[in-house]
């Protein structure tokens, strides 16, 4: 008992954490198929830019399967009907994107090449 009194802020703070992403994953469960998707797509942005920006240009297969993890874990619902190859083209898409939002935004480009301008 007097461990939970010491530690009271910690488990509150696990508490609201969990009820939280609950309340997330039921919300998402919730969303169309189509709706997800969009969310992933918007997602998928900020995930090939990471992973351009740790792995640097060459490592392509090692950056798309980072990002096919990593939404596997944040989008474990919709990853259950998507394939690889969709999954790819969606990715195609999102760094596509990115190349435009590099060419046009200068703290996004210092961003993936780790400069301070």
């Amino acid at each position: 008992m007097d461990w939970i009194i010491e530690n009271w802020t910690g488990l509150l703070a696990v508490i609201v954490l969990i009820g939280g992403a609950i309340i997330y994953l039921y919300r998402f469960s919730k969303l169309t198929i189509e709706q997800q998707k969009e969310q992933l797509t918007k997602w998928l942005l900020l995930a090939v830019t990471s992973a351009e920006k740790e792995f640097g240009s060459g490592t392509g297969q090692l950056k798309l399967r980072e990002v096919f993890d990593s939404a596997i874990k944040t989008f474990p619902l919709l990853m259950k009907f998507m394939t690889f190859e969709d999954f790819s083209k969606l990715v195609d898409d999102a760094l596509e994107e990115m190349k435009k939002m590099l060419e046009s935004n200068k703290a996004a480009k210092s961003f993936v090449e780790g400069t301070t301008d």
